[in-house]
């Protein structure tokens, strides 16, 4: 009996030194307390000067443009996904001094690799780290974020939708106007085995379409996407939540607006003619035949509704990912790394950053596609929108008599 007494308390003595052990050995491998400024400092000395890159001098604008956002900013998003990249230390995310690469240069990481659209292997050149790590690191970004950063991405109160169609009625002279909506193409290639008619879209390309709901300020207030490239954006339309919430009245059913012309407006959204005219989402007069009231209420309509295309070029510039053609993605995966773009769209409206103008695509965000033409009318879709021509009417003559 005493024997095996002794070995119980020699056991637990054993049991001791292997905690203290895998204690001592997991603060080695943690992330060591360096300054986080120190990526920065070699990032900014290998790339601030790039032959035919025009890349600003100042240190905080040389850091917008390679990561889009300002340096609190980004300290922000690395406050949101810091525990989930902290938790679940990855294999191999070793850089060449031998310790774990910190939160602020994964996160670095990943930002460049979505901004830019340049291959891993350049992007890794880029931190001085392999592919493999930058594709690591940039997917478990994504996974983090698009779980942390749903609250950058809903659709708004009633307070704040009051704030937004107030902001629509003030620019464009559109009562009730809750936002504009459009949709773009993520082009891509597959390999032969996944190919099929479904995702080959009226241009030939296979690509991932993506619908958006914006409000005044460019924000995403709806998104949509993972569906093929092969359907019409109508088709989209009528497949996503953001429909089946409308038609069920559960969205856009605010207070419905009496005009002092006697004239009643429901709450609403602008869109181009590929989408149906529906009693919630207007559409434009057909250019034909157009009296002088249509005319204007198709300019003004034609205003607010190039926010959301102003909004897809800025997305799409932004975050270049999405403007290249990705090669072979994982279908399963894109749509969150579509998510997660818009996201950090969003998240810099919220941060109070500025949208940088001069990083958005030119034209169209779908160049070389031609405009899908949807013939639904909805009856009550047709009355709303007149009524929308003689408010617009009634303010101007109003104002003309002044």
């Amino acid at each position: 009996m005493v024997p095996a007494k002794k070995s119980k308390r020699k056991s637990k003595r054993v049991s001791k030194k292997l905690k203290k052990s895998k204690s001592i050995s997991m603060d080695t491998i943690e992330p060591k307390a360096v300054n986080e400024s120190d990526w920065w400092d070699s990032f900014w000395h290998k790339n601030s000067s790039i032959p035919g890159c025009s890349i600003p001098s100042d240190e905080a604008e040389g850091f917008r443009y390679f990561f889009r956002v300002s340096k609190k900013t980004f300290d922000y998003i690395c406050s949101l996904v810091r525990e989930d990249l902290v938790s679940r230390p990855p294999s191999g995310l070793i850089n060449i001094e031998g310790r774990l690469l910190s939160v602020e240069k994964q996160v670095a990481i990943a930002l460049r690799r979505l901004a830019s659209g340049e291959s891993q292997v350049s992007v890794g050149a880029a931190f001085g780290v392999g592919q493999s790590t930058v594709s690591q690191v940039t997917w478990r970004f994504i996974e983090a974020l698009e779980e942390r950063a749903k609250h950058h991405l809903k659709w708004p109160d009633s307070y704040r939708m009051e704030e937004i169609k107030s902001k629509f009625e003030a620019s464009f002279g559109l009562p009730n106007c809750c936002g504009a909506i459009d949709a773009t193409h993520i082009i891509m290639t597959l390999p032969a085995v996944q190919t099929s008619d479904d995702w080959c879209d009226q241009e030939n390309n296979y690509s991932m379409l993506l619908q958006g709901v914006v409000d005044h300020e460019m924000r995403f207030l709806d998104i949509v996407t993972g569906w093929p490239g092969g359907m019409t954006v109508s088709r989209l339309l009528k497949c996503s939540g953001f429909y089946k919430l409308c038609e069920a009245g559960d969205r856009l059913n605010g207070n419905v607006r009496t005009l002092s012309d006697k004239i009643e407006i429901r709450e609403f959204v602008v869109g181009g003619v590929a989408y149906p005219l529906l009693p919630w989402l207007i559409t434009p007069y057909e250019s034909n035949g157009l009296s002088d009231s249509m005319s204007d209420f198709n300019a003004a309509h034609e205003d607010a509704r190039l926010l959301a295309v102003r909004t897809f070029l800025q997305l799409k510039g932004g975050w270049r990912i999405l403007n290249k053609v990705m090669w072979r993605p994982d279908k399963r995966k894109l749509p969150s790394i579509i998510l997660v773009c818009c996201l950090l769209h969003n998240i810099i409206i919220d941060s109070g950053d500025q949208l940088h103008p001069d990083v958005a695509l030119f034209g169209h965000h779908d160049s070389g596609y031609t405009d899908q033409c949807c013939k639904q009318v909805d009856l009550r879709g047709r009355t709303l929108r007149e009524n929308l021509a003689k408010h617009l009417k009634h303010c101007k003559d109003i104002g003309l008599s002044k």
